[in-house]
């Protein structure tokens, strides 16, 4: 072939262009590498988002070949560079760049609710991206230079259709190494909990609520002990092998892990790797149906914290949540539930009043009563209240440090966290993430406040075959409270928009937004001084 001749400058301007291609693909597939991690690097996660968004980013990538290709026939056409080594050849490749370095800008501008997180192991998937992405780019130029005269180096410009598939294939090719390195990092946090033998274990886990609790359990603990709480959303394995290895003090008393699930048997390897003695199940429902398919695999799944406790082990349960309820029932160690629902509760409330102060309500303890005051938001927020209540009395705290702690809570970020502005409107932002029973609670929360009042929403996702159901039925919640809707994306547009107008809704006050930011512009126009705005969910970066 006579391009491999040690003479042929055209192979050395390949290899340039080749390394170049290699780097720009690396930042091309942003999105497809941020799809892989919000899936905790299961391929099935990354292959659900191409179904649910019908490969829209595989799409652009292949627009962005087209184009470029064409532009590159074109110049070569052109120059007739088909029939000599012309200098020429290179020109159509300016076009790619131009349209591959556009293509980027745009994808980084884009909104992100999760963006990608720039870890070790990102970063050794970037380099196995630039090693197998080089190495492509260099065979296709090989390849058109010696079979497509007329495409000549424009073979280059077939590179972003292979993105898509590349980032799946390399980070296929990393996970013996990956799995290497986990199964140390794994290995040396828990050699680090074996060190602590009277650390107190809590383990929290539920379809919702998981969060909230765990800050308020933290909040609460801290009256009398030192507590180190797994920060953020950290509840995979890896996660908490970070917060072990990275958070852990010697002083610590208390550990509270959130343990999250994607899969049946995930909580099992977190019991595992965390051996708690204590655990929390704030509520189950329908949340991540589309993961697990059935809502049986959810309740077992989550069970299998409670599976994972020691014979002399302790469980609170949501007893105002059936599926919690029916585990309570089911637990053989020692358990309590809290709630208003049951007779056998420990833990209830009366007298619940919400303002712009928050949340008031007379907490009972057994026979103790005490009235609290919390700046958080809504019923749900008393329920997990109830659930670290129990979780406190048993670790000995009083009814006094209870109800100090309670007094101290902080909302936590985009989960019905209220602000009011100067004109008096006020804002609450429940956008972190939503459920069908988060929802219920924001909306009735959003009942209390404004003379008009405003829901901004996309509807609720990962909700499999109820997704439509339940985003009807939203849509009808939405229209016995809101007096403007705003529909963020086309999602749930159809579904949402029925359950609305079942109610005799007017339809020139629902509002259709491409995006948040067109919706952000558009509620200028509806809000007035002294109205409400609840932002109910916001899209995972996977729908959008």
């Amino acid at each position: 072939m006579t391009f491999f001749n040690a003479g042929n400058t055209h192979m050395y301007i390949a290899i340039a262009l080749a390394v170049i291609n290699g780097i720009a693909m690396c930042f091309a597939a942003y999105k497809f590498f941020q799809i892989i991690q919000l899936s905790g690097y299961r391929i099935r996660g990354y292959f659900l988002w191409l179904r649910d968004t019908k490969a829209r980013y595989v799409s652009r990538v292949v627009l962005l070949s087209v184009m470029s290709i064409f532009c590159s026939l074109v110049t070569n056409v052109l120059f007739d560079v088909y029939h000599g080594d012309s200098l020429f050849s290179y020109f159509g490749l300016i076009f790619y760049f131009y349209f591959t370095i556009v293509f980027i800008n745009n994808m980084y501008a884009a909104p992100k609710k999760i963006p990608l997180k720039h870890t070790h192991r990102m970063t050794r998937l970037n380099i196995a991206m630039f090693i197998v992405s080089a190495g492509l780019s260099f065979v296709m130029i090989a390849l058109s230079y010696e079979f497509i005269k007329i495409l000549k180096f424009g073979g280059l410009c077939l590179m972003p259709i292979f993105v898509p598939i590349l980032v799946p294939f390399v980070h296929l090719l990393m996970v013996p190494l990956e799995n290497a390195i986990i199964n140390n990092y794994l290995l040396r946090a828990k050699h680090k909990l074996k060190s602590y033998p009277n650390l107190i274990k809590i383990g929290i886990t539920g379809s919702f609520g998981k969060t909230s609790t765990k800050y308020i359990l933290n909040t609460i603990l801290s009256q009398k002990y030192k507590v180190c709480m797994s920060p953020h959303s950290f509840n995979t394995l890896t996660g908490l092998a970070k917060v072990v290895n990275g958070y852990l003090v010697e002083d610590n008393e208390v550990l509270i892990t959130e343990m999250g699930a994607r899969s049946p048997g995930d909580i099992k390897k977190l019991a595992k790797f965390v051996d708690p003695k204590y655990a929390i199940i704030t509520g189950v429902g329908s949340q991540h149906l589309l993961s697990f398919n059935k809502l049986e695999n959810i309740i077992n799944t989550k069970y299998e914290l409670i599976e994972s406790l020691p014979e002399d082990g302790f469980a609170v349960f949501n007893g105002d949540n059936k599926n919690a309820y029916a585990m309570y029932e089911k637990c053989s160690v020692k358990k309590a539930i809290t709630g208003n629902t049951k007779k056998e509760s420990d833990v209830s409330f009366t007298r619940l009043r919400v303002d712009k102060k928050g949340t008031h309500f007379a907490l009972k303890i057994g026979d103790k009563s005490v009235n609290c005051n919390t700046k958080l938001l809504g019923r749900h927020n008393v329920e997990n209240i109830m659930l670290c209540v129990r979780m406190a009395q048993e670790l000995g705290l009083t009814i006094e440090e209870i109800a100090n702690g309670i007094s101290n809570l902080k909302p936590v970020p985009h989960r019905l966290e209220m602000m009011e502005n100067e004109d008096g409107t006020i804002i609450l932002d429940d956008s972190y993430n939503a459920s069908v029973e988060g929802c219920e609670v924001a909306l009735e929360v959003l009942g209390k406040f404004g003379k008009d009042k405003l829901v901004v929403t996309p509807g609720l996702v990962e909700l499999g075959r109820l997704e439509k159901e339940e985003n009807f039925n939203f849509g009808v919640k939405m229209a016995k409270v809101a007096t403007s809707i705003i529909i963020v994306n086309k999602v749930n547009l159809e579904s949402i928009k029925e359950g609305i107008l079942s109610t005799g809704f007017a339809e020139e006050n629902i509002y259709e937004a491409e995006t948040l930011d067109i919706a952000k512009k558009l509620m200028k126009d509806i809000l007035k001084p002294g109205d409400a705005v609840l932002f109910e969910n916001d899209l995972p970066d996977n729908y959008i």
